[in-house]
């Protein structure tokens, strides 16, 4: 599916691909919590890094977290717009194939998840409220074991089913 996405001034605009567009993942660590998190969590989505493509790039800065068990920057890459400050993307060097769009920059209609996975928990802040597990709902205080491509694959939403 092809994903069009913009910061919220308009400098920034980007479009790439993506095998796995449904928004699914709600991320509660304190990174994505507190720079890209509106409800307590981010939603990350997956795309193919080889067809991001940007404009505004002028207007982008990067920011690396420190990481609390070791103190050490991340490897990985949050972009954002250094105007308005909005959350756009998250790319990791060490697995270069992979561009991690956040859902809330995202312009192109979303499909609606059948399940919606909380990770991270461990780490949220105490006034979020989680849903109970359940058919449509699953919980981890860390991460699941299960991939993104695998979760889409499971539900049958491979490439261009979503």
């Amino acid at each position: 599916m092809r994903l069009e996405g913009s910061c919220h001034c308009g400098a920034v605009r980007f479009a790439l691909n993506a095998g796995s567009p449904v928004p699914y993942l709600r991320c509660y660590c304190s990174i994505c919590r507190k720079t890209a998190g509106g409800g307590g969590y981010a939603i990350n989505l997956g795309g193919d890094a080889a067809s991001l493509e940007v404009t505004g790039e002028e207007h982008l800065s990067v920011y690396r977290a420190r990481t609390r068990s070791h103190g050490e920057p991340s490897e990985a890459r949050r972009h954002f717009c250094r105007r308005c400050g909005s959350a756009l993307w998250v790319f990791d060097p060490r697995w270069p194939d992979l561009v991690h769009p956040f859902a809330s920059a995202i312009d192109t209609p979303l499909p609606t998840p059948p399940e919606r996975v909380h990770i991270m928990l461990g780490s949220k802040a105490g006034w979020v409220e989680v849903p109970r597990p359940g058919p449509e709902e699953s919980c981890f205080e860390a991460y699941p074991e299960e991939s993104l491509s695998e979760w889409h694959a499971r539900h049958g939403l491979g490439e261009g089913e979503a």
